[in-house]
């Protein structure tokens, strides 16, 4: 690697998880960290705080994939960040549609933009 944000990572459910990891988005690295953290009943709010900080704050990470139901989880910490990268997108689960009124960075954007 080049040293740069180069992967995306995501925390999202199993459904969500093996299209995207079909697609080749998954990684171990050497020291066996992944980019990911499927989210299932058993995982805890902890957990997926956890998840949410080190992603962000790895320089590896370029973007970060959320299912919104999950974001909504750790919506205190996804309303605090700031950074540009990694980018986090709030996307949607196959069992709950995007509500784009959910969404803490749509909503920062329609902000900087004068829209409602």
């Amino acid at each position: 690697m080049s040293g740069g944000a180069e992967l995306f990572a995501l925390i999202v459910d199993q459904d969500t998880a093996t299209g995207l990891l079909l697609t080749g988005v998954g990684q171990v690295d050497i020291r066996k960290r992944a980019n990911f953290l499927i989210v299932d009943d058993k995982t805890s709010q902890q957990q997926v705080e956890e998840a949410f900080k080190d992603f962000t704050t790895r320089e590896d990470i370029a973007v970060l994939l959320i299912n919104q139901v999950i974001a909504g989880m750790i919506r205190h910490l996804l309303d605090a960040y700031t950074k540009p990268v990694p980018a986090i997108l709030e996307i949607p689960s196959k069992d709950a549609p995007y509500d784009p009124s959910q969404d803490s960075v749509l909503q920062r954007v329609c902000f900087m933009f004068g829209e409602s």
